[in-house]
């Protein structure tokens, strides 16, 4: 793919190749010349980058299956060195674009996390068209949901996943209007297959068309959706330079290098996937060893076998290991440098105890599809006890972080009562990010506003602590919206409440999350009945399904009340209810 060189002009016209929809930038043309011109953003593309890894590597592994993938589709599980993980992707692109896929189409991704994920990511980016992820555990709710706001011209999943016909079911969303591709096998008789090698015909194609494209660091390449607290999704659109710009931060945190075995078990859908693990990848070279879903036998079978130096485990599962001493025996752990973990505050015992009695260091992850990863690195913030609550306070004078990201990346704590900035130690406020590694906005149709305030900071929605020496650090207080994460899932409890409320039983509901040792937490559904009505959980999970909304969303307890707690204006309380539970 060939790229443009840092001077030409960003909106300068592209050369004449038949496309349906025109390449979206993500950010305006003085923004990117900003990023360009102070080194914040690299004038590369994430092809390019590939490239790079594939002559520099050619035989040296580079990507592997799932160990127990058989199971998942019915595939055999297989390990690629970075040549035959390229033929991969140029078999995928021949494919794609023999069906049409052009630069600026979007084309809807539903597949579990393996290497036809990720060949499928590098495939749509070389022909310059758009992934929009969804976790393989999307049913027709949210996926027909995402095709109408994304104006999706594809579907790209697999035949069969575990007991799901998952082909078919895309079929079925698709309903003859756009183009279902899978791998196998189980495909359907509609579905275009992928997988197989092209033949040097269809590859020329590829290779002609690549040299005819012109790109830039700020073409979209993703939309990923997140649910905040509304009932319907918003699309956020990323282009090569953020994501690389996150990226980078992290990679220098966890100190990949192309010695590496990183083992990712997050679904690479969104910002912890893709920034905890794939991209850190590309940027260094190594080895990725993909895992789906979270099957602990497994998880701990391929950190032995393939020698993992880092992954990321959810705060309760640290936890689990150190005090459950027969799970911890069934686990070889001596390859593991670094572990990543986020999405709850980190007990410092835990982390003390993981780097003094095992010698893996603990990393304190915060971040949002929307902004910046903050990242607390065993070289900035040594003290494992104090890493475990704090994060680096990017900007606070006198401090230099070990990641290139905090040195161009603004941050402040907002007082969501008075709207002034929090200097003092001890202050609390929203905390607001401005910088290369921050989204442009939201997909036009899927928000009612945009997140950032009159300077140009992103909004959060989180509410830190100022705290350390000269306020260097960032405690973690609380979520302003109330999302539940259920084992590193998004879950809006307005989306789940909107489906309930149809129930003719129902008379009033609440969804909140209650504490799970495993998955961090699940969904409760406070239920008022309507007068003589009885309601079970069995008939909540019942309506949900026939909805065919992911499984991963249905609640997993039911409480009886005869009101919900409101405040004078009739918001719902819903720490109230979390107090019960």
């Amino acid at each position: 793919m060939a790229e443009s060189p840092a001077p030409a002009p960003l909106s300068s016209a592209r050369r004449d190749i038949t496309t349906r929809h025109p390449v979206r930038p993500c950010h305006p043309e003085d923004t990117v010349r900003e990023y360009l011109d102070r080194g914040w953003w690299e004038n590369e593309t994430i092809p390019a980058l590939f490239r790079r890894r594939v002559v520099e590597a050619p035989d040296a592994p580079a990507l592997s299956d799932p160990a127990n993938l058989a199971v998942l589709t019915g595939a055999k599980p297989r390990t690629l060195t970075w040549q035959s993980l390229d033929d991969h992707v140029i078999d995928i692109a021949a494919v794609l674009f023999a069906q049409g896929i052009r630069q600026g189409d979007t084309v809807a991704v539903l597949l579990p996390n393996t290497i036809a994920l990720t060949a499928t990511y590098l495939a749509l980016w070389r022909l310059g068209a758009v992934a929009t992820p969804m976790p393989a555990s999307y049913r027709r709710h949210e996926i027909s949901g995402i095709i109408a706001a994304t104006k999706a011209d594809a579907i790209i999943t697999v035949g069969m996943l575990a007991e799901r016909a998952l082909a078919q079911e895309a079929l079925s969303v698709a309903d003859g209007h756009i183009t279902v591709f899978a791998f196998g096998p189980d495909i359907p008789d509609k579905a275009v297959a992928l997988g197989d090698p092209a033949d040097s015909q269809a590859r020329g194609h590829v290779r002609d068309y690549e040299l005819a494209l012109r790109v830039t660091v700020n073409d979209r390449i993703t939309v990923c959706w997140t649910s905040g607290t509304e009932a319907a999704p918003k699309g956020i659109p990323r282009c090569h330079g953020d994501w690389l710009a996150v990226a980078r931060g992290v990679q220098d945190g966890l100190g990949i290098t192309p010695e590496s075995v990183v083992l990712n078990p997050f679904p690479m859908v969104n910002m912890a996937g893709f920034a905890a693990a794939f991209l850190p990848w590309l940027l260094a070279g190594g080895h990725l060893i993909q895992h789906h879903p979270l099957d602990l036998p497994v998880f701990f079978r391929q950190i032995a076998e393939h020698r993992v130096t880092h992954t990321s485990m959810p705060p309760a599962l640290l936890t689990m290991l150190l005090q459950n001493e027969s799970l911890r025996a069934q686990a070889d752990l001596s390859s593991l440098r670094t572990v990543g973990s986020g999405g709850a505050p980190l007990p410092p015992p835990v982390v003390r105890r993981w780097q003094e009695e095992l010698g893996i260091h603990v990393l304190n992850f915060f971040g949002s599809n929307e902004g910046v990863s903050l990242l607390g690195a065993p070289a900035d913030i040594p003290d494992p006890t104090v890493r475990a609550q704090h994060l680096p306070h990017y900007g606070a004078p006198g401090v230099e972080w070990s990641t290139r990201l905090a040195a161009c990346t603004a941050v402040k704590l907002v007082d969501v009562v008075t709207g002034k900035t929090v200097t003092e130690l001890g202050g609390r406020g929203e905390l607001r990010l401005r910088g290369p590694a921050v989204f442009g906005g939201y997909l036009p149709g899927t928000a009612t506003t945009e997140p950032f305030d009159e300077e140009g900071y992103l909004c959060s929605g989180d509410v830190f602590e100022l705290c350390g020496e000269d306020g260097r650090y960032l405690r973690f207080v609380d979520r302003v919206k109330e999302i539940i994460i259920r084992g590193g899932m998004n879950i809006a409890p307005a989306e789940i409440e909107g489906l309930l409320s149809d129930l003719p039983a129902v008379a009033d509901v609440a969804v909140v999350g209650y504490p799970d040792e495993i998955l961090g937490e699940k969904c409760c559904a406070f239920i008022v009945p309507t007068p003589g009505a009885t309601v079970t959980l069995g008939d909540l999970v019942e309506h949900l399904r026939a909805r065919e909304v992911a499984s991963f969303k249905l609640p997993e307890r039911l409480e009886i009340v005869e009101s919900l707690p409101r405040n004078p204006v009739g918001k719902l309380l819903r720490r109230e209810l979390r107090a019960q539970l």
